[in-house]
């Protein structure tokens, strides 16, 4: 069919047409339509033009409608594609006509629908629920003026089952066997109750057992790692950039099962035992002298080369009690399986839980003994469905006139602990759910107002939020090629991951730091001048030298060797200097100059002593960058290095970033047939290198994100801050294009501009805001959430850019009080 016949097609289908925009439309309703009445005329009417012959060009992004039909499992990619491009309505082009808002909602859903049913028995299709894909709806229709012909219902979530992520399964854990301190006011970024566990020097998530026991050991610090007894994160995320906590994202699968159970059992004989299950008993003692003759020989490495003190710190709990008696009543058997069930789970089992579970121990212990059987009988405990999830399924309740049934009781009281904590329900918020009080959106308000009051009640899942949505802490966990770090100017090896790995945490603190003052978070985050610093970051925040001013700096130092050798010799005749004279200076670096961080002590969140010598160091600074080389946390090293890659930066990353976090854009997935790859040409800037992206089929997308990453030019793949690339002075401009704010739109000289520019908008706080909405509610929003949207943003204006309020308002408003279960759902919305 040529072009001009596809398109007088739209001749014949007029009348439907017609019929279609006079509809009303309720977005999420199920689409009754099919592909020849409804789906193939639109695009007729509005694609053919460009995209109706069979071999359509590069200014046609290579793209045919020309054999395309209804959907299957065939086409689905086509489909995905159209889907995008209608969404984000780059299709049509905006010199054409544009489709009407109804028409284009009621695509966009058609599609889905019809893709979700082609694809149910070939893995399905989510592509619309990722978190990357929230901004393809609307921002306009979020937050400004409704078409009279789009009507609303009132929204609600699905019912649901979260895993737990794995920071929060082995924060839960950690609980079992290590007693944290209690919230210091005095030193209130150090690690305390409540708080998550933090990675080790190496970015390893880990659980160690008696670390705070521990008062001697032989060996260095890789021997000392060997022998302390851990335990790794078992559940896992395959996302490494982005929101992370969505409950279709992953599940338990059987290999994990089998690594959960294993550990379980050293949880429980460690909970029994402490370091008795894991050493002999000459090796608790508070004088390590008394056990000199034990310790002969080279242990390093040895489970034996580790002497703990005899104090008892981890909890003492029913477990402990039932190892410890001779027998095992029932009542103890009971005591046990009760504590350690709502120790897991988080709330009290039912009385056929804890009846199903003391006969699985019973039975244990008749079959393998006292000790084994009960460990193996408490280790099933571990594997229990809410142990390892977290239900919404609002079985009980009764049902609206759209199907949503309100969270109450546990359910809702656990949603609200798992908003904000890592750890159970404190004594308040249990107490209320026992009670009933928990059943109300003035109890929700309540409880969430108590708890962001409590400086004490840690709440790591709101940094975790920053975490995700900045994307800050990812640097150390990007290898760097070695010749390519030495060039930055921060010199190679494993100090400088572990530089990474303090960023993220001296990020951490600053990020609550702002978070404690609680106005206009967003904009601060942006834009402040201050820094959490360890002595390490006078490299990283520093400059990075020309090769002639490197070249000079050795000369001065080499002249200052000389000088001072020379006084020495006078001051000294006949003698030979000694090697520390003539070896003076060669630690300096000469490829940076230094920034001079200086401030005001302040600590920053780190886990306990893992690696010996080589653990992480909580003291910090709080300093100030220097002027007009840094601007906020997109100039910090912990967001640059996250942005980059193994040799270089990562432009069209940063640019990408900036388009979705900050200005709410979104981007198409990029075709399978596309090689997206960047020339290896290393005498070229990346500016240069980059010029493939301008590429006709390439630069529809790419001029919405490439000049938004490369004003962050201004800095090297390692954070440094730089004025030439190459030995040519570094080109820093970039401009704001298609923002959806037209006094956003326009050039910027660098990052810094941009950035200040950016954090001025009011578009960028009601983006922040639809990422904090996905984040809390666990999905996308769509436009039924528009009023919980705009509540939110309310509240964080009208409180002077308060993160408590906004989160007060998100906690408290239908999308998270409410669930609507398959079986009640008239229509597959949200």
């Amino acid at each position: 069919m040529s072009r001009v016949v596809y398109a007088c097609s739209v001749l014949l289908w007029s009348v439907l047409l017609t019929a279609v925009n006079a509809e009303t439309y309720t977005p999420g309703q199920r689409v009754n339509k099919d592909y020849r009445s409804f789906a193939k005329p639109l695009l007729a009417k509005y694609c053919a033009d460009c995209h109706g012959e069979k071999e359509p060009d590069a200014n046609e992004g290579n793209f045919s409608l020309h054999d395309l039909d209804a959907v299957d499992g065939v086409n689905a990619q086509a489909w995905n594609t159209v889907w995008a491009q209608v969404t984000l309505k780059q299709m049509p082009p905006k010199d054409m006509p544009q489709l009407e808002v109804v028409e284009r909602l009621q695509l966009s859903d058609w599609i889905v629908q019809e893709l979700s049913r082609a694809l149910q028995d070939k893995g399905g299709f989510q592509a619309h629920l990722d978190p990357g894909k929230g901004n393809f709806v609307d921002h306009d229709l979020l937050f400004g003026v409704l078409p009279e012909d789009v009507h609303l219902r009132p929204t609600s979530s699905p019912a649901r089952i979260w895993r737990v992520t794995p920071q929060e399964h082995m924060t839960r854990l950690n609980e079992l066997i290590n007693s944290e301190p209690a919230f210091d006011p005095a030193k209130p970024g150090m690690r305390a109750h409540g708080d998550a566990v933090p990675t080790n020097h190496g970015g390893e998530l880990k659980l160690y057992f008696g670390v705070d026991r521990i008062i001697k050991w032989q060996g260095g610090t890789v021997a000392y790692a060997t022998a302390v007894k851990s335990v790794p994160a078992v559940l896992s995320s395959s996302r490494d950039h982005g929101l992370k906590n969505y409950p279709h994202f992953s599940t338990v699968n059987s290999a994990e099962a089998t690594q959960i159970v294993n550990f379980a059992e050293d949880i429980i004989r460690y909970m029994a035992y402490g370091p008795l299950s894991i050493a002999e008993p000459y090796q608790i003692t508070d004088d390590p002298n008394s056990i000199r003759d034990k310790m002969q020989g080279d242990l390093r490495g040895l489970p034996t080369s580790i002497v703990y003190n005899t104090k008892t710190v981890r909890p003492l709990t029913p477990v402990y009690d039932l190892m410890k008696s001779e027998g095992a009543d029932e009542e103890t058997i009971r005591a046990a399986v009760d504590y350690l069930f709502e120790a897991l789970t988080f709330r009290p089992p039912t009385p056929e839980e804890s009846d199903a579970y003391v006969v699985i121990v019973q039975q244990s212990i008749e079959k393998l003994g006292k000790e084994d059987g009960a460990v193996l009988g408490l280790s099933a405990i571990f594997l229990d469905r809410d142990a390892l999830f977290r239900t919404e399924l609002a079985a009980s309740g009764e049902a609206d006139p759209y199907g949503r049934v309100m969270l109450q009781d546990w359910e809702l009281g656990l949603a609200v602990n798992h908003a904000l904590r890592y750890i159970s329900p404190d004594g308040p918020l249990r107490e209320a759910i026992v009670e009933g009080r928990m059943r109300t959106k003035a109890d929700v308000k309540r409880e969430v107002e108590r708890m962001l009051a409590d400086e004490s009640i840690r709440k790591p899942r709101i940094l975790q939020f920053f975490r995700d949505y900045f994307d800050y802490d990812l640097g150390g966990y990007i290898c760097k090629d070695t010749k390519a770090l030495a060039d930055t100017g921060v010199g190679a090896g494993q100090g400088y991951y572990q530089s990474m790995f303090d960023a993220t945490a001296s990020t951490d603190r600053l990020v609550e730091r702002i978070l404690e003052e609680d106005r206009d978070v967003l904009k601060r985050l942006l834009t402040t001048d201050q820094v959490v610093a360890t002595k390490g970051d006078n490299t990283f925040f520093g400059k990075r030298l020309t090769r002639k001013e490197t070249a000079q700096s050795i000369a001065e130092e080499r002249k200052r060797d000389e000088a001072e050798l020379e006084a020495w010799k006078v001051a000294n005749p006949g003698k030979e200097p000694p090697k520390s004279l003539a070896s003076k200076g060669r630690n300096v670096n000469h490829k940076v100059a230094e920034a001079n961080l200086s401030g005001d002590p302040i600590y920053a969140r780190v886990g306990r002593r893992s690696f010996g010598a080589g653990s992480m160091k909580p003291e910090r600074i709080l300093a100030t960058v220097p002027e007009g080389e840094r601007l906020g946390i997109l100039t910090h090293p912990s967001w640059l290095v996250s942005h980059s890659d193994a040799m270089d930066n990562h432009a069209i990353r940063r640019g990408r970033w900036v388009y979705e976090r900050l200005l709410g854009g979104g981007i198409p997935d990029v075709p399978i047939t596309v090689d997206a790859m960047l020339p290896d040409e290393p005498h070229h800037t990346l500016r240069e290198r980059m010029r493939v992206t301008r590429e006709s089929y390439c630069w529809t997308c790419h001029q919405k994100m490439d000049p938004l990453g490369l004003p962050f030019e201004m800095y090297n793949h390692a954070g440094l801050y730089r004025e030439t690339e190459l030995e040519k002075p570094v080109d820093t401009s970039g401009e704001i294009i298609d923002s959806g704010d037209p006094e956003l739109d326009g050039e910027v000289a660098d990052a810094i501009e941009m950035i200040k520019k950016i954090a001025e908008s009011e578009r960028a706080e009601q983006v922040f805001v639809r990422h904090a909405f996905r984040y809390w509610m666990g999905r996308n929003e769509t436009l039924n959430d528009r009023a919980v949207l705009q509540d939110a943003y309310r509240a964080y204006k009208e409180n002077g850019g308060s993160m408590k309020a906004m989160l007060t308002s998100l906690l408290t408003s239908d999308a998270f009080l409410y669930r609507t279960r398959v079986d009640l759902a008239a229509s597959p919305s949200n």
